[in-house]
């Protein structure tokens, strides 16, 4: 097992980090509301911000996935994978285990849709292919992960908070143009403070959603490592998705194009950080529980060797 020590400093971080970010988030959110239409502002973002929780449209995990083109990968076509994953959905305590789907396309990459109920798991071909048997376990836990710890729901709130943010940054702002002759004829003092709330507060709130984002990566890790008790799985995983991810003159001529800097642009936190925060976990000397090993087969046909490419669904894969 996994330092239980370090396992719940971490989790307690990356918690207290999420709530504060979701809080500067939804308090951007009240502030324009306040700025333009005072305290009935705050009341009516509150009322349509709940509606819109409660009325909030989720698109099935069937459906996004028919739109990457992937197929179901059933028990008898990947009997060690679905065993693996039936595994961590019971460590994880999930009410039923995730479906999993097969994407072919020659990306590195996995993710989640859906929610505890109804969830679905995509990995790719590039993927299976590359990674050894522990290091694709880990990917699949910190997939689970995600599934327990609610994160599409959360990252889903987020998302709300940040269009609604631009939503009155832009109404605010036409407002503002719209009554600037008025002002400048007038003698009217600017509240420039106000203003440069109103101008800043979508870009604030976007850098916020981002930070969200890497937080969540870095629980899903925590638990990954709990669940599989074998971090440096895992840790072998990430350093092996960036090592090859991108072709041949990219990583050659481009090795920087996919890592925006500075690091608050990025939506994952840094594969460095993250092996080390993995790695502190002190991972066991054991082998992994027997039910996990013998994880990928054969199955796939040939190899898929076309690049990632722009879709008219909007996705890249």
């Amino acid at each position: 097992m996994v330092d239980p020590n370090i396992w719940y400093r971490h989790a307690l971080t990356n918690r207290l980090h999420s709530l504060l970010l979701l809080t500067v988030m939804g308090g951007f959110l009240m502030l324009l509301g306040w700025l333009l239409w005072g305290g009935s502002g705050l009341v009516l973002l509150l009322l349509f911000g709940a509606a819109l929780l409660l009325l909030n449209p989720v698109l099935t995990p069937q459906l996004i996935m028919r739109m990457y083109r992937a197929t179901r990968l059933t028990p008898s076509q990947v009997p060690a994978l679905h065993s693996a994953l039936t595994e961590l959905a019971r460590r994880a305590e999930l009410p039923t285990v995730p479906a999993l789907y097969y994407i072919p396309s020659s990306m590195l990459s996995a993710f989640t849709v859906g929610r505890r109920s109804e969830a679905a798991i995509a990995v790719t071909d590039g993927l299976l292919r590359t990674l050894e048997n522990r290091e694709a376990i880990g990917v699949l836990a910190h997939e689970v992960s995600h599934i327990r710890n609610d994160d599409t729901w959360v990252m889903g709130v987020a998302d709300m908070f940040s269009r609604l943010t631009s939503m009155l940054s832009l109404f605010g702002q036409f407002l503002l143009i719209l009554n600037l002759p008025l002002i400048l004829l007038s003698n009217i003092s600017i509240h420039w403070f106000a203003i440069l709330i109103l101008i800043f507060a979508p870009n604030l709130s976007a850098l916020a959603q981002l930070g969200l984002s890497r937080t969540r990566e870095y629980d899903a890790d925590l638990n990954a490592a709990r669940l599989t008790g074998d971090p440096e799985g895992l840790a072998r995983a990430l350093v092996k998705i960036e090592q090859r991810s991108g072709s041949f003159m990219e990583r050659i001529f481009l090795p920087g194009r996919r890592i925006p800097e500075p690091s608050l642009l990025r939506t994952h936190p840094p594969t460095e950080e993250r092996v080390r925060r993995l790695m502190e976990l002190k991972p066991p000397a054991h082998p992994l529980h027997p039910q996990m090993e013998s994880l990928l087969e054969p199955v796939f046909g040939s190899r898929i060797e076309h690049p990632p490419r722009w879709r008219v669904t909007g996705l890249w894969h």
